[in-house]
């Protein structure tokens, strides 16, 4: 965890991690593995800095760092999901949690308000309630417009640059998911793709994927529990030659939840999903073009 001065957002929102040249038709998102947290926004926070923590998708953007070496480029998230959530609209949020009315455009109802994970969420992955006391639409509104549109701006730039340059693009976003607190771990999925039951992708993305990573001795699961969240939904358009995948990888696999330490396996992981990349960058094209409708 990084402790910022007392500023709101001294830092960029996003970094991208661009290879030479790129080579592949795809482009990797990790919008929860950001760790700078602002000074105002801890001391309006009723937890501590661990507790803060579990909800950052620890090392992903290192896990698929190899994504540039091998011609495909990164955006990753600067700030943390605890912060503001990326892979949510860009106004979700829960009246409850501020002292003044919200507007009319702000989605107040979605089942990811509901739960108090909205763009400003109101709790961690434990359920641990954030703030000690109620916001301002203001401080939505300046961590949203400082932030999430400059990010989904880069995103949808890059997004469209790889559609323009190979006729088609695939967007992997890319998360970590806690091991389950029900049920035999040693059953549960260690990793989980997500195409929004289909939706989202060419049935050829799902399907490599899932062979690459089951080659590759990880349990996998599609769709469920976690189908893909805002970015798939909101970038997959497959019709059109846009294609997006979500992959959940199991925090069990390469760290300690407890630590945040390192395992031994964490290379040897990183290392598969370049494998991933690789054959998701190697689909035939024809499998991924535009439909002839459109």
């Amino acid at each position: 965890m990084d402790i910022m001065p007392a500023g709101y957002h001294d830092r960029p929102p996003y970094e991208v991690l661009a290879p030479q040249r790129q080579t592949l038709p795809l482009v990797l998102a990790s919008p929860h593995s950001g760790t700078l947290y602002p000074g105002p926004f801890r001391d309006l926070s009723a937890l501590d800095a661990q507790a803060l923590r579990r909800s950052e998708d620890t090392f992903v953007d290192e896990l698929f760092a190899l994504a540039p070496d091998l011609g495909a480029p990164l955006v990753r998230a600067t700030y943390p999901r605890a912060y503001l959530d990326l892979n949510r609209e860009p106004y979700e949020l829960d009246p409850e949690m501020f002292e003044d009315p919200l507007p009319d455009y702000v989605n107040t109802t979605s089942p990811r308000v509901a739960a108090g994970l909205g763009t400003i969420a109101k709790v961690v992955g434990t359920g641990s309630n954030i703030y000690r006391g109620k916001l301002t639409f203001a401080e939505a509104q300046t961590r949203i417009e400082a932030l999430y549109h400059p990010y989904h701006a880069a995103l949808a730039a890059l997004v469209e640059a790889t559609r323009l340059r190979f006729g088609y693009a695939l967007l992997l976003d890319c998360h970590s998911m806690p091991a389950p607190l029900q049920g035999n771990p040693d059953l549960a999925a260690q990793i989980v793709l997500g195409d929004r039951h289909g939706l989202t992708c060419a049935p050829a993305v799902m399907e490599t994927a899932e062979a690459t990573l089951r080659g590759a001795g990880y349990r996998v699961s599609r769709n469920m529990p976690y189908a893909g969240g805002f970015t798939t939904s909101h970038y997959g358009r497959p019709a059109a030659g846009t294609h997006t995948l979500q992959i959940e990888v199991s925090r069990r696999l390469y760290m300690d939840e407890i630590t945040r330490e390192r395992f031994p396996a964490f290379d040897d992981l990183r290392d598969k999903l370049a494998g991933l990349i690789l054959a998701l960058g190697s689909l035939p094209a024809a499998l991924l073009q535009p439909h002839p409708s459109c």
